[in-house]
């Protein structure tokens, strides 16, 4: 696997994760040759934040007017291996770094063969909706976040 900036020792890096969500290639998500386009990925990044997210119970559409709202600040992913339709993948996700306002999340898909097909990362800011400016983490955000960058598998 190429170098990436944010992973510095690959296999200790793939055993922080401890969630995922299945994903399987829609022929939707492919081009021409049955190749997963390169966007797709960061389609599937979202799901898995999604779910993470209610996972850790920090998400829930029928919360009402809440303090802060999670944006996506930066998102990125690295190519490491060609998916096509129908693969069946894992997404994984987790914490990886917590700040006052926002954190980091990374992202790994690996296939059915556990072969890492894509990385990514993103920093999530928490504004507040008023005005759309950086708002502190609710403790509770921040305790479950960085509660779940810490447990094993």
């Amino acid at each position: 696997m190429k170098k990436v900036a944010y992973i510095e020792d690959i296999e200790t890096w793939k055993a922080g994760f401890q969630f995922h969500v299945p994903i399987t290639v829609r022929f939707s998500e492919t081009d021409m040759f049955g190749h997963m386009n390169n966007t797709t990925p960061f389609v599937y990044f979202e799901e898995a934040r999604i779910e993470y997210m209610k996972y850790l119970e920090l998400f829930s559409v029928k919360q009402a007017k809440p303090d802060t709202i999670p944006v996506v600040g930066d998102l990125q992913c690295d190519f490491h291996r060609q998916v096509f339709f129908d693969d069946a993948l894992k997404v994984y996700v987790k914490a990886n770094h917590v700040g006052s306002t926002s954190y980091d999340l990374h992202y790994l898909g690996v296939n059915e063969k556990e072969e890492v097909c894509f990385t990514g990362r993103g920093r999530i800011v928490h504004v507040n909706p008023a005005d759309g400016r950086p708002a502190p983490l609710a403790e509770n955000v921040r305790e479950r976040l960085i509660a779940s960058s810490t447990v094993d598998i």
